[in-house]
């Protein structure tokens, strides 16, 4: 059963969306792109003649209530982007005679899950040993399941449609699933969308393949190329990560980040690529900031022999021209991740020539998944979002799924 093909007359639908919006000091929403992406699928249901609840988490709260992350506050840009008044629940727990009440056409929204330790099944507090935050996982557990199935009473449908937490196993993403059988458990358009976008890029791939892999840390993304250098044909590594590389064959690097503990495993990563046949390609050259800002004085050098007192937060020339070449000539493309410190515009030139090199293969028959909040983040700064062919909204979700991980979120609506 798909979302597309089911009847939501006269059904009540709760839908788990991802309405976790950046607020400015006002409680004023700065980005509603998650609220857009979820509107096809909550506009289905009332079209389709179901009454419909939203469930959604907003940061990361630590008391209940906590009213910075109060729901509360996008009640009215709900609204507003659905077209029909919104009804709010203070208490997520606590909504059985309102959900009881709604008809077709009405809907309501949850306020913040994670108000509830229940939610995550992680609890708060401070734990004096492991044995102690043990017991108290375990003596959540009941309380998680108990919360489940309230949330779970309130409809007769259950629809995911938040792939940016579909790796988390937590109540309103997973455990919910079980309460509702295969016909009454679906995807939600963002989801399928999401899905089949990894699905393409893992199952699907036309050649050459290539990855592009960005930030500061190789630590963050070991498993994520160790899984890819088993499909990619080419291995772009750049942002902070390169300069673990030079260092590890003897470079200079100046005061560039470097995780020394990673040195082994940088060259382990490049000796693994050659066994694969796969193509490994690091900056040759470095714009360089004599401290950390926009406005600090700037160099080039090659990435290698940065000296002392200067940091690489660019890409140079010689190296978004290497980068461009290989992106272009490339069939199958997967961005995770800046060239650079792009929020500072004077070393997003970088990132912006990858952005570029990205769309004019997409341009030329290319399939292009763009994922992670700062990749995300560059193509929305430099207005290129609808020139790629998918944007990606999970950023862990999409890395756990590209590594080859089950999403508790997925399997719980396949049955896996």
């Amino acid at each position: 059963m798909t979302i597309e093909t089911f009847d939501f007359k006269d059904k009540k639908v709760i839908v788990r969306v991802d309405f976790n919006v950046p607020l400015d000091e006002n409680g004023k929403i700065t980005d509603d792109t998650r609220i857009r992406g979820a509107l096809p699928t909550l506009k289905k249901v009332l079209e389709g003649g179901g009454a419909l609840i939203i469930m959604s988490h907003m940061g990361r709260p630590k008391t209940n209530p906590d009213p910075k992350f109060s729901l509360s506050q996008i009640v009215d840009h709900v609204s507003a982007s659905l077209g029909v008044p919104v009804q709010f629940c203070n208490d997520c727990q606590k909504a059985q005679a309102q959900a009881a009440a709604l008809k077709a056409g009405e809907v309501l929204l949850l306020e913040n899950l994670r108000f509830y330790e229940e939610e995550t099944g992680k609890p708060r507090g401070e734990f004096a040993t492991d044995e102690e935050k043990k017991a108290a996982k375990a003596a959540l557990k009941p309380r998680m399941e108990e919360f489940t199935k309230t949330l779970a009473s309130y409809a007769d449908v259950y629809i995911n449609d938040a792939f940016g937490t579909a790796h988390r196993k937590h109540a309103s993403t997973a455990i919910i699933a079980d309460y509702f059988d295969a016909d009454h458990k679906l995807f939600g358009y963002l989801m399928e969308k999401e899905v089949a976008a990894v699905e393409k890029v893992l199952n699907d791939i036309k050649r050459p393949f290539t990855a592009i892999m960005g930030g500061s840390k190789v630590s963050s993304k070991i498993e994520i190329i160790e899984n890819l250098l088993t499909k990619v044909d080419n291995l772009i590594l750049m942002g902070g990560m390169t300069y673990t590389f030079m260092k590890a064959h003897g470079g200079e690097i100046g005061m560039s980040i470097c995780e020394n503990d990673y040195l082994d495993m940088a060259l382990n990563i490049e000796k693994k690529a050659e066994e694969l046949g796969v193509k490994l390609y690091l900056a040759t050259d470095s714009k360089c900031g004599d401290a950390f800002s926009n406005d600090c004085n700037v160099s080039f050098h090659p990435s290698n022999n940065i000296p002392e007192g200067w940091e690489g937060m660019d890409i140079g020339p010689d190296t978004q021209k290497m980068f461009a070449e290989v992106i272009k000539n490339s069939k199958t493309i997967l961005w995770n991740g800046p060239a650079g410190v792009f929020e500072f515009d004077n070393f997003a030139e970088g990132s912006r020539a990858v952005a570029d090199a990205i769309v004019e293969a997409t341009a030329n028959g290319a399939f292009s998944l763009v994922g992670g909040g700062d990749s995300v983040a560059c193509v929305n700064k430099f207005g290129l979002a609808d020139k790629v062919s998918y944007v990606s909204t999970g950023g862990g979700a999409l890395l756990e799924a590209i590594e080859g991980k089950v999403l508790p979120g997925i399997a719980a609506i396949k049955g896996e």
